[in-house]
């Protein structure tokens, strides 16, 4: 790895040459594109497709795509996709199995050579959750040989986030929105008087050797100063925070708290917020046969902890209440993941918070049981006199 130190200048036609070299790798590029009201994830093969000049309005349970008039290409927050669509896929054939004219079985494993993608504008978020599934599908001692094929042949080009959206809250999570390590590029784009363009910096040798085909012009301190400016007016921008209080010990403590009552009372269950979570890992797999019984195919799909069925034993659901599947998705994400995996599940990307029908937030629902702890810490005459 290198330490972003090999940097340069590039512009819109530099972005485009930069798409036709990692496709020229043998890259699948993938990148935010507009399709169907929304920013989403797709494969692209030029700078043309990429949503220049739009932008996005969030807030609970809201997204829409508006105009922008300074022609930026990633000023937007992240949208409904995740890298966790193309790493962690939503549904993974495994094994298929077909019986012989003499009825013995024949299995063959789904062995396909991993795709190799080029991922644009990588979110800092984003980045970080990337790192936490990396720890979680291929840290430990049993690995996700899926994921793990995916992420061994990805290349990351990360975009610095200089316009949070009203939901990000990426400051509390210390997650953004200046990119951490893990990329191979990263970009920050620049759009002022004196043009549009994007300060490069590789993050390694891959990096370095694909800045290298780019037509570039040295990192001028101009360019520089105005990148850096931009980044820090967002951390100062966000729309949503965490307590500043320590999560792990609040979910630790709020256990039996009233609130939980209160959140139960609109959760539909629905299972949005695990679905659109960059971190979010959780499993199921299903058996299906054709008609004929000779054919046989294991898949793996998503599978979300709202589900009354995700926690299903002999006896039934060990989660019944939409009350203790909110709780347990919560009190995992941002606190007995720690326990798991030295960190929180949580990026403070907000999809969970645009994609909750019902428009419910995390970062609300953590200050609300703050204030239930604090109130329950005071002495009784104290509480009387508030």
């Amino acid at each position: 790895m290198t330490d972003g130190s090999s940097s340069a200048v590039i512009d819109k036609d530099g972005l485009d040459a930069l798409i036709a070299v990692l496709g020229g790798r043998g890259r699948t590029v993938v990148g935010p594109t507009v399709r169907d009201g929304a920013i989403v994830l797709a494969e692209i093969s030029g700078g043309a497709e990429l949503p220049y000049g739009w932008g996005v309005e969030l807030e609970a349970g809201t997204y829409r795509l508006r105009a922008r008039e300074d022609g930026a290409a990633f000023a937007h927050s992240a949208g409904p996709q995740s890298w966790k669509t193309f790493l962690h896929p939503a549904r993974v054939r495994e094994w298929s199995a077909d019986r012989t004219a003499d009825g013995d079985l024949v299995l063959v494993e789904d062995d396909a050579a991993p795709p190799s993608y080029a991922f644009l504008g990588v979110r800092p978020c984003d980045l970080r959750a990337i790192a936490i599934q990396d720890r979680v599908l291929s840290g430990g001692r049993y690995t996700d040989p899926t994921y793990r094929g995916r992420r061994e042949r990805a290349f990351l080009v990360a975009v610095e986030c200089t316009e949070p959206g009203a939901t990000c809250f990426c400051v509390s999570m210390g997650t953004g929105p200046a990119v951490g390590p893990g990329y191979d590029l990263a970009l920050t784009e620049v759009v002022d008087t004196e043009g549009h363009r994007f300060l490069v910096r590789a993050g390694s040798e891959e990096g370095e050797a694909v800045l290298a085909e780019l037509p570039r012009t040295p990192a001028d301190a101009a360019t520089r100063t105005a990148a850096g400016d931009r980044v820090a007016e967002a951390a100062d921008r966000m729309g949503r925070s965490m307590p500043p209080v320590d999560l792990q010990m609040l979910m630790r403590e709020t256990l039996t708290a009233e609130r939980w009552d209160d959140v139960a009372a609109r959760c539909l269950t629905c299972g949005n917020c695990t679905m659109v979570c960059p971190t979010c890992f959780c499993t199921s797999t299903e058996d299906v046969t054709d008609l004929t019984g000779d054919h046989a195919e294991r898949w793996r799909r998503w599978e979300s902890c709202f589900d009354l069925d995700f926690s299903h034993l002999p006896a039934g659901p060990v989660r019944e209440s939409p009350r203790s599947r909110y709780r347990q998705w919560a009190t995992h994400k941002l606190g007995t993941w720690f326990d798991q995996f030295g960190s929180s599940g949580c990026v403070g990307c907000g999809r969970c918070i645009v994609w909750c029908p019902v428009g419910i937030d995390i970062t609300e629902e953590a200050h609300a049981l703050d204030r239930e702890r604090e109130r329950a810490a005071r002495p009784p005459e104290q509480e009387s006199r508030s």
